[in-house]
């Protein structure tokens, strides 16, 4: 790919080209919008070369960022004072240049949102660099089992109409934080995988982040009406969804918590615990996704689990199975209780 730069206006234009890496590197940041140094290089870096590559992904991201094409913040959090300042990470980010370069070459979709330095330092940081580490742990886990998840199978932030009519946008849509594609091989045979992704670190309460789960089963049964009911074709009967994937993905909702100031306990493990009893109740309790409890799966881990264990290890607490008294034992992403 070739990247365009900006000159004073008197200079001739001029072109500057990148290794792959570099090209790999600004393709991942339009998708994911953000990624710390330690992100980007986990999924730029298959484990065999790992030890090789720190260095020159700190070149290759040292020229982007002098050709004006990415800009970096540090990281907040990790305590205050000057002293702890330079120990943060570096977080990049797409600048227009850089933007405008992944769009010309045309290889990804399009997504209008843009980043600034105002909206990487903003309340959503830490939440973005989460999900960030929700997928890289996917990746990570499919890597080593010879599985198929890359660095750019999954979107943040896709939206979804649940409902008719023009009220506000998040109101007649479910936006998922994330959207999550995985291909599980197993003795030569396939099976594609498809995941609506809620990233939760526990700054809401648990009645929101289970409203959002009962609207997937809004989505499940939403069927756009149109203006004329009248010549409505067959296919104006199938739910939206079916017009996006070839069957309903899988919910999978990560809880994450900040961790403890210094000298402070940590209680995460009880907090998420408990919140994980909260969503079991209340989503069984909704008259919607018990009706639908046959169709949709919901499934509840931690990040820590999905790091350390993976995906396809027994970590996920099915939502919408059992009963209070008798509840399924943890399972994998499949979120089967047979």
């Amino acid at each position: 790919m070739t990247l365009h730069l900006l000159e004073a206006p008197a200079a001739p234009a001029r072109t500057r080209s990148f290794h792959t890496i570099g090209r790999q590197a600004l393709e991942l940041l339009y998708q994911h919008r953000i990624l710390s140094t330690q992100q980007l290089h986990v999924l730029l870096s298959p484990p065999e070369r790992r030890a090789e590559r720190p260095y020159y992904l700190r070149k290759q991201l040292a020229e982007l960022h002098k050709a004006g094409l990415v800009n970096r913040v540090r990281a907040q959090g990790g305590g205050a004072g000057p002293g702890r300042i330079r120990t943060k990470p570096f977080l990049w980010f797409l600048t227009e240049l850089g933007a405008d370069s992944v769009e010309e070459a045309g290889e990804l979709p399009i997504r209008p949102y843009r980043v600034t330095p105002e909206s990487v330092a903003g309340a959503r940081q830490a939440h973005t660099l989460a999900l960030n580490d929700v997928g890289v742990a996917f990746v990570e886990h499919a890597r080593r089992l010879g599985h198929e998840c890359g660095a750019l199978d999954w979107t943040p932030e896709v939206a979804n109409r649940i409902r008719d009519g023009q009220r506000r946008f998040e109101d007649d849509h479910v936006i998922s934080d994330a959207v999550l594609n995985y291909v599980h091989v197993e003795n030569g045979r396939r099976t594609m995988l498809s995941f609506f992704v809620e990233l939760d670190r526990a700054t809401m309460t648990s009645a929101r982040l289970a409203a959002k789960l009962q609207a997937y089963g809004r989505l499940y049964e939403y069927v756009p009406q149109g203006q004329d009911r009248a010549r409505r074709s067959p296919n104006a009967t199938r739910p939206a969804w079916m017009y996006n994937y070839p069957v309903f993905p899988r919910v999978l909702v990560v809880l994450d918590a900040a961790p403890p100031r210094e000298g402070q306990p940590d209680r995460r493990p009880e907090r998420l615990a408990a919140r994980t009893e909260d969503l079991y109740t209340r989503t069984s309790a909704d008259v919607r996704l018990s009706r639908l409890k046959g169709d949709i799966a919901i499934g509840v881990t931690t990040l820590q689990q999905l790091q350390q264990h993976g995906p396809c290890a027994p970590i996920f607490t099915p939502l919408l199975r059992g009963t209070p008294s008798a509840r399924p034992a943890a399972t994998d992403f499949y979120l089967s209780t047979k």
